[in-house]
């Protein structure tokens, strides 16, 4: 018992001295900024920025960091989901035995991964509004909705004139997150022992139920914890379709940098913004382990 409270109290300065030594960088930081830079701090403006007051409605409404901070909600979600889609159906196709579907599989990895996503951004962008827009008549359709279904579309996606560079923005994050989701739900497939297959085969299950049924609900418990991290860095890089005037969080940032010159104060803002919605989503991905670690028990 001496030991463990021992170890116990050791542990606890420890972890004393760690967080003081770590305000006392950010206050070294703080000064050095503040002295050595002689920058004159001004939060006062960074909550106008934040929230309006809106004479016409009579209230106070988002305004464009909580806009651009909901544009990144948007996009994450729709990248998470096409992201997960094209991982899942690329990482079963992976381990299949078919030559074919390998080479397919991996094809779409290597070439994903190791392109920049910058020159995806541009690629995507480029060809999603100059050939597949057009042909399909995504924007023309959206346009000619009624003003109530515009509204629900910008709620849920983009406004109209923001359609078509959201959509390569959306392409874009979930092919390259794609392709690491696609290694990760690879992996968590072959970590399956190779009796379970055995036995479902024995018990006359087709391919699809053997997946559907025994392999997939397995994997999911394994890849899950990956998979929190692939989503949290899908939430971060969305940020690079900020290079397309898509209008959210990062772009944002910028145009109220440019309006008011508060470069270190609009992005400590920012960073503590994606913060909070990477730390959701992680805290989420958490309770989600959890729970299917305690229903496998």
């Amino acid at each position: 018992m001496t030991g463990v409270y021992l170890v116990k109290k050791k542990s606890a300065l420890l972890d004393t001295v760690v967080t003081a030594s770590l305000f006392l960088f950010l206050g070294f930081i703080t000064y050095r900024v503040s002295v050595g830079l002689s920058y004159r701090w001004d939060w006062g403006v960074i909550p106008n920025y934040l929230f309006r007051w809106d004479a016409d409605k009579g209230q106070w409404v988002f305004n464009i960091l909580m806009e651009g901070f909901f544009t990144t909600i948007r996009l994450s979600f729709w990248s998470l989901l096409l992201a997960t889609l094209i991982g899942l159906v690329m990482g079963i196709v992976r381990t299949r035995k078919r030559l074919f579907f390998r080479l397919l599989g991996r094809s779409y990895v290597e070439l994903i991964r190791n392109i920049p996503p910058l020159v995806l951004v541009f690629i995507f962008y480029f060809f999603v509004s100059d050939q597949i827009m057009p042909i399909l008549g995504v924007e023309d359709f959206i346009r000619s909705r009624s003003e109530t279904g515009q509204q629900w579309a910008a709620f849920f996606i983009a406004a109209p004139a923001l359609f078509t560079p959201f959509v390569a923005g959306v392409f874009t994050v979930a092919l390259f997150q794609g392709a690491y989701i696609t290694e990760i739900v690879r992996a968590g497939i072959q970590a399956i022992e190779k009796g379970q297959w055995e036995a479902s085969a024995s018990l006359g299950m087709t391919w699809w139920q053997q997946m559907r049924f025994i392999i997939l609900p397995q994997a999911a418990r394994q890849v899950l914890p990956p998979l929190a991290n692939e989503f949290i860095n899908t939430i971060k890089y969305s940020s690079i379709v900020s290079i397309i005037s898509i209008q959210e969080l990062t772009f944002q940032g910028l145009q109220v940098i440019s309006s008011t010159q508060r470069t270190i104060e609009v992005w400590l803002t920012v960073s503590l913004m994606y913060l909070l919605l990477c730390f959701s989503v992680s805290l989420l991905a958490r309770r989600l382990e959890v729970s299917l670690a305690v229903k496998s028990i």
